[in-house]
């Protein structure tokens, strides 16, 4: 039985404003928030400001000083803006959204894309949600317990180690078919088997064997070459797409094109116990400063945050605060107001104004 949480406990959120834009679309997203729990009927929420990037770098001499992953720790949730990883000095290039990740056990990466009304999208009937698993895969910063799976045996030759566990597998899997069952009851798993069938194989068995015990989902699977070519030609015919680590990252940004915009592109990264809220898109740094970013990535990823913990904890206001963030940009966009990457005129403030307003509207 759902547990109903009806207390008006004030919510208590980290918050790193990142590089680029990071401190414009999250000073964004907070009033946004702000509002939302506001209008639900919640305590205001209590913000715990945390620094990564050029400011942690300034102040600590690392992108991410070990303060803010102690402080990560006794959170259970934060707001995460972009980082600028490319510009750190080269000894301190650290990608902190991967590390974090890492750290705290984000093992999901879950990535929406829709096609709003009144966005001019490339894919119109595009509503799907990209599952990706978080921990494994590739990705060198993250697949082994020390040191990297990328190391050059000599300077002119490369090597790259894949990591696909059993257990990293059951649980993506988990997290795809629940979201799946109160969508459209469909999950696409994503593979490469045909060349990489020990590890991407691995993949795809034990998401079909994890889906018999949820037998109201019918599961498919597909190559990720055709995958990328069926989300191109026809993107609406999917709901729930699981994948591993690369593969879900790239396709993921696919989506989010042919939604509209990677301004559009919001993301999860949540484990059992916490949870990231972060954009898809990168700091952008060309563009800081000049109130020109599209804030709405980030928001609508602050909403899915108040959701994971409405869900977590049986608090229905905290969902509610979910649904006017989402219902708030949904209208705001549907009545023409955007940012220059979508073809409108509004600046960051200007959009956020129109998003807050809508808020408090039914």
């Amino acid at each position: 039985m759902e547990r109903v949480n009806t207390t008006k406990a004030s919510v208590r959120l980290g918050v790193i404003d990142g590089d680029g834009i990071g401190p414009e679309v999250v000073a964004a997203t907070r009033v946004v928030v702000d509002e939302a729990v506001g209008a639900a009927g919640l305590d205001p929420v209590d913000w715990v400001p945390l620094r990564i990037g050029h400011d942690a770098i300034a102040e600590f001499g690392h992108p991410l000083p070990e303060q803010t992953l102690t402080a990560l720790d006794e959170l259970d949730a934060w707001v995460l803006g972009p980082h600028d990883n490319a510009s750190y000095p080269a000894d301190m290039r650290v990608a902190p959204g991967g590390a974090i990740r890492k750290r705290l056990g984000l093992y999901a990466n879950i990535r929406p894309a829709v096609a709003f009304p009144g966005v001019r999208a490339t894919a119109a009937d595009i509503d799907l949600v990209i599952v990706r698993e978080n921990s494994e895969g590739f990705y060198a910063d993250r697949n082994m317990f020390a040191g990297s799976g990328e190391f050059k045996p000599t300077e002119d030759v490369a090597m790259a180690v894949a990591v696909v566990t059993r257990q990293a597998c059951e649980r993506i899997a988990h997290q795809a078919l629940r979201l799946a069952r109160g969508r459209r009851k469909r999950v696409t798993v994503v593979h490469k088997a045909n060349v990489l069938p020990m590890t991407t194989g691995l993949f795809r068995d034990v998401c079909y064997e994890i889906a018999e015990q949820y037998p109201d989902v019918r599961v498919d699977d597909a190559h990720v070459d055709a995958m990328a070519a069926h989300l191109v030609r026809a993107p609406g015919e999917f709901d729930v797409i699981v994948t591993e680590n690369l593969f879900g990252d790239i396709l993921s940004d696919l989506a989010g094109e042919l939604s509209g915009s990677l301004g559009m592109a919001p993301s999860l990264n949540c484990s059992d116990t916490k949870a990231m809220a972060q954009a898809v898109h990168g700091a952008a740094p060309g563009l800081a400063g000049h109130n020109r970013a599209n804030p709405v990535a980030l928001q609508l990823s602050a909403a899915m945050l108040l959701r994971w913990l409405g869900v977590r904890d049986g608090n229905r206001a905290l969902n509610a605060a979910a649904d006017r963030i989402s219902g708030a940009v949904a209208a705001t966009l549907a009545a023409g107001v955007a940012t220059a990457d979508l073809g409108g005129l509004a600046s960051t403030s200007e959009f956020t104004e129109q998003v807050a307003a809508r808020v408090h509207r039914r």
